[in-house]
């Protein structure tokens, strides 16, 4: 008898069954992204401060960096850089070289969830080259300000790792921590906003 496959679907907080490995739009929740991205530390937890800079947190950075650097740039692609590392809601975060380690599994799995979830808010399953582009250099800035506020590195080293920001495009942003609460309701807050202003 042909042995069962493993179990690979999670309950979410919101009563949705999703399967890791096949996900579909239909299973994906903005409430319980938001809640496991406010629980999500970045860095490992490896951060300075009374609680872990959360994905959550750094979400709502990124998209603050993206608009900044293409102002005129649709609704949809703001909330596509808040929706970037979405996916962690159920995979966790892990630092480049863990996934380097892992090898080409982990992408395979990153990139089914980021297709669903997606689907689900009215994006593409797939983002144009030069959208994912801009957000990945949104998401090394705000790795640069994480890694130079929270996270011990010299600015010289974070320069190594991530290139030096434009200092205007920095200007006045600062890494917070938080209660995962206050992260999840803005979280949830901006996402909702950004749906409202694509339609």
């Amino acid at each position: 008898m042909p042995k069962a496959p493993p179990r690979a679907w999670q309950r979410m907080l919101s009563g949705r069954r999703l399967d890791l490995l096949d996900p579909t739009p239909m299973d994906i929740e903005i409430e319980d992204i938001a809640h496991g991205l406010a629980f999500v530390a970045r860095w490992n937890g490896q951060t300075f401060g009374d609680y872990p800079y959360s994905v959550a947190e750094h979400s709502l950075l990124v998209e603050k960096l993206y608009t900044r650097m293409q102002p005129n740039a649709p609704m949809k692609w703001r909330l596509a850089a808040l929706l970037h590392d979405a996916p962690e809601y159920v995979i966790g975060d892990m630092i480049s070289p863990v996934k380097a380690a892992i090898g080409p599994g982990y992408g395979e799995l990153d990139n089914r969830l980021t297709a669903a979830i997606h689907l689900r808010f009215g994006l593409p399953a797939v983002l144009p080259k030069t959208v994912k582009t801009a957000i990945k250099r949104a998401d090394k800035i705000s790795a640069w300000l994480e890694a130079v506020h929270i996270a011990g590195f010299s600015e010289k080293e974070a320069n190594g790792f991530f290139g030096k920001p434009p200092a205007e495009l920095i200007k006045g942003l600062g890494v917070e921590l938080r209660a995962p609460l206050d992260v999840r309701t803005d979280y949830t807050k901006r996402h909702t906003e950004l749906l409202e202003q694509m339609k």
